[in-house]
Formats: structure tokens, sequence, C-alpha cells
């Protein structure tokens, strides 16, 4: 099956580092769009920063100068139409809820990292986009 439109979550973890080049390598092989997304996370800001609107600002144009990075980067690789996108909240449910009805992709790329103890009881990001997500879900570990 061939994709017409690959939607990849991306942040600074290794797990989302290896979906964005298996996103990359999907999106050349069936000559995709790549829509490459990044969700500013509400939690990372504690109250005080949430208020100081510089603050917020500050990190979401850092969020804007990274995702342009990848964005370079899937272009130089030879994908033929890389957008981006990046939105506030919790990721798993802007994702499914905001994003793919907004973006209408074929297919989800997401890494999932390996948890451990207490913390794969609570399930994750990755967990709730595959079961929710409307469309094929592909995790990379």
């Amino acid at each position: 099956m061939d994709f017409k439109r690959i939607l990849v979550g991306v942040d600074d973890s290794a797990d989302a580092l290896l979906a964005f080049k298996y996103a990359i390598h999907r999106a050349k092989t069936d000559q995709a769009e790549l829509v490459i997304v990044s969700i500013l996370e509400n939690d990372e800001i504690n109250v005080y920063q949430a208020l100081n609107k510089d603050f917020v600002h500050g990190k979401r144009d850092d969020l804007e100068k990274h995702i342009l990075e990848y964005q370079h980067e899937a272009q130089a690789a030879g994908v033929p139409k890389v957008r981006t996108l990046i939105s506030e909240g919790e990721p798993g449910e802007v994702i499914v809820k905001d994003v793919i009805p907004h973006i209408e992709p074929d297919l989800l790329i997401v890494g999932s990292e390996a948890k451990k103890g207490i913390a794969k009881r609570f399930g994750s990001q990755a967990a709730y986009m595959a079961k929710y997500a409307p469309i094929p879900v592909l995790v990379i570990r």
C-alpha cells in the first residue's frame, strides 16, 4: 500500500528521531507528502511561566526553529513535499482530535520509548494514538 500523506510526530527523544528517519524513508518510497508535527506540552510549563507571555512565546519560537531543522533534513533527503505544524496541549490527544482531522493523513508514524516499572502501567502517548487514531499508526521503537 502506498501512502499519499504521512504524518510524523517529533520531539527530542531518540525514539521520535527513529520515527522521523523511517517517515523520511517511507515518504520517499511512496512519493508522499510528509507532515511533521510537534506539540508544545502544557505540563512542561509551570503556572508562573504560563502567565509570562514572553516565556511561552520564547518556547514556541524555539520549537518553530527546531521543527524547521527537521523540515530541512527531510527536504535534503529527497522528500518531495514537506510541511510542518506546531500545536499545544497533550500530544496524543491533540494529534488524534485536532491534527489528524485537519491534515487528513493516510498514516501516522510515532516513536515509543520502552518504559519500565510503574510508567509502563499508565500507558504512553503512542499507545493512546495507536488506540484512538482513525488511521493506521506505525509505532517505532
